[in-house]
């Protein structure tokens, strides 16, 4: 196991109610070279969030005051919040509950008990991803080309979901296997999303949700 050096050090908001984890987590994502701020609750973590970023969140669901569901729509429609990769850490393993903080907008979704290891491997693969679709939209914005949607168009929340997953570069198959659907299902949510913008195919979607920060 190798700590993480101090000039790449990233920060994470932690939120969860019970005292043993989040001395267990904080102590091993600090360890890995992460700073870490910590929340019981998600209403304590939104204060939180009012005064500082956080490069990542990773949050327990079931919580007093605010849950992390009641959370996570928070941080999703605040422009301010809405880019921040959201891990979900939950005793509760059944697809609907899987499903369902997919579906509001969590991008990890570990079920405890959990190993510390994967955790970060999740945490760091968060992490790279939205470093790379940031200097994505950079490059874009060079070119002074972008894609043309109507800003009338408006997206479910599953479809929102599903381009989020197709901006990150995930293939039908794999957006299937992740939101626990089959892959006509997905096929179909893309081709609505398809005939709602205008736009030709999966990249023109991937680039309009990039520009747009919806990913």
């Amino acid at each position: 196991m190798k700590a993480v050096g101090g000039k790449d050090r990233k920060r994470l908001l932690l939120i969860d109610d019970d005292p043993n984890l989040i001395l267990l987590v904080r102590d091993y994502l600090e360890f890995r070279g992460y700073e870490v701020l910590t929340a019981d609750n998600g209403k304590e973590a939104l204060h939180l969030l009012s005064q500082d970023l956080p490069d990542m969140i990773v949050c327990d669901i079931m919580m007093p005051e605010m849950d992390g569901y009641a959370l996570i729509e928070n941080v999703r429609q605040d422009p301010r919040t809405s880019w921040i990769p959201v891990l979900f850490l939950s005793a509760r393993g059944q697809s609907q509950d899987r499903i369902k903080g997919l579906n509001l907008g969590a991008d990890v979704y570990m079920v405890k008990p959990f190993e510390p290891e994967e955790l970060v491997a999740q945490v760091e693969s968060s992490l790279k991803q939205t470093n790379r679709l940031l200097l994505h939209t950079d490059c874009m914005g060079d070119d002074g080309s972008s894609i043309q949607v109507p800003t009338t168009v408006e997206l479910t929340p599953t479809e929102l979901k599903v381009v989020q997953l197709v901006a990150r570069g995930l293939a039908n198959r794999e957006i299937a296997i992740q939101m626990n659907v089959s892959q006509r299902t997905i096929e179909s949510h893309v081709s609505n999303m398809l005939g709602k913008t205008g736009l030709s195919n999966r990249t023109e979607l991937a680039r309009w949700a990039i520009e747009t920060r919806m990913a």
